[in-house]
């Protein structure tokens, strides 16, 4: 290592502990809640959409840092309730200081939102060239043991945090965020169904890395070696559109956003949103996706903001609104 690549590593370092450091020392004021203790459900609300982390984790870890610290001091403000992750938290999946780049930017959440973990494609070991199932560092960082003692973490599929859901309510009503494997195997999608049906009066949003592209859903998935594959279509056909209570999906893993609108078999609408920056300059230059929910207008405010550069994205693909009639959610019994 050249001594200026030595001297921005230390430095890269420092910032990252020194940003932990004033989350260590806030923490007790932020547990106290950061979040507006409005239940109406007229209650405006945000959600955070944390895609493809992959290239911070890798060379650029202060900018991780800096959507998590934006988040923590943005939680009161706009309500946030959840931090939903996209998947591909790191690069390279078998290099620990990337997960030690990824942990020290997402303790910065704990005690103050609840936000959930999913692997993407990056997040598992590849071997011979092919994608294994080989999580094991995603589960050292971003395991159950990470999560278990939180309120808001309600169950996994397996010993893994492969597969996972967390709950949180809202303007009234309940929410749960369902994590699933990047590429989900069928006995993960058959779990998932299960977790629906289980509780019937939620509004389900599926996280999953890989769902939608530019044009549409997937169509094609890359091969895990030793199991099955859904692509984003199959994961329609097969749990989607089944599922009464989801109204939302999630992903990120092809760079750009894309949304649309399908109606599942109980004639409800469902929001599909794509959500990936890693193809921008420094891995993503720091953009997240926020979506502010507003019941009193029957609306989501999708925005996108950039700790980074400290701008919004005017792009009407970045910034927009979605319709959404609150009355056709569920409602807590």
């Amino acid at each position: 290592m050249g001594d200026s690549m030595h001297k921005r590593h230390i430095k890269v370092k420092l910032h990252a502990c020194l940003a932990v450091l004033l989350a260590l020392v806030f923490s007790a004021k932020a547990a106290v809640g950061q979040q507006a203790p409005a239940l109406s459900k007229d209650e405006a609300f945000t959600i955070v959409l944390l895609p493809d982390t992959q290239f911070y984790s890798e060379k650029y870890p202060e900018t991780f840092v800096a959507q998590t610290m934006w988040i923590r001091e943005r939680a009161r403000p706009d309500n946030i309730k959840f931090v939903v992750c996209l998947g591909d938290i790191v690069q390279n999946a078998h290099i620990e200081q990337e997960w030690l780049n990824a942990h020290e930017a997402a303790r910065i959440l704990d005690g103050v939102v609840p936000y959930s973990a999913v692997p993407g494609n990056h997040d598992l070991v590849v071997k011979d060239k092919v994608i294994t199932r080989d999580s094991t560092l995603y589960n050292t960082y971003f395991g159950v043991p990470r999560f278990v003692n939180e309120p808001w973490f309600r169950g996994h599929l397996g010993e893994t945090n492969d597969n996972n859901y967390c709950t949180f309510e809202a303007a009234g009503r309940d929410f749960l965020v369902l994590s699933l494997e990047f590429a989900p195997r069928d006995e993960a999608l058959a779990w998932a169904a299960d977790i629906c049906q289980q509780h019937p009066s939620h509004n389900v949003i599926v996280a999953t890395h890989s769902y939608l592209n530019l044009q549409g859903r997937t169509t094609s998935q890359a091969k895990v070696t030793g199991s099955s594959a859904n692509s984003g279509e199959q994961m329609w056909q097969k749990l989607i559109r089944r599922q009464p209570n989801v109204f939302m999906v999630a992903c990120g893993h092809v760079g750009g956003v894309n949304l649309q609108r399908s109606v599942n078999d109980s004639g409800r609408p469902v929001i599909e949103i794509l959500t990936d920056y890693q193809n921008l300059e420094q891995g993503g230059q720091g953009w997240l996706r926020t979506m502010r929910f507003v019941p009193a207008e029957s609306k989501i405010y999708v925005d996108a903001y950039s700790p980074l550069l400290k701008q919004h994205n005017a792009d009407p693909k970045q910034t927009h609104a979605i319709d959404l009639d609150f009355a056709g959610l569920q409602s807590k019994p």
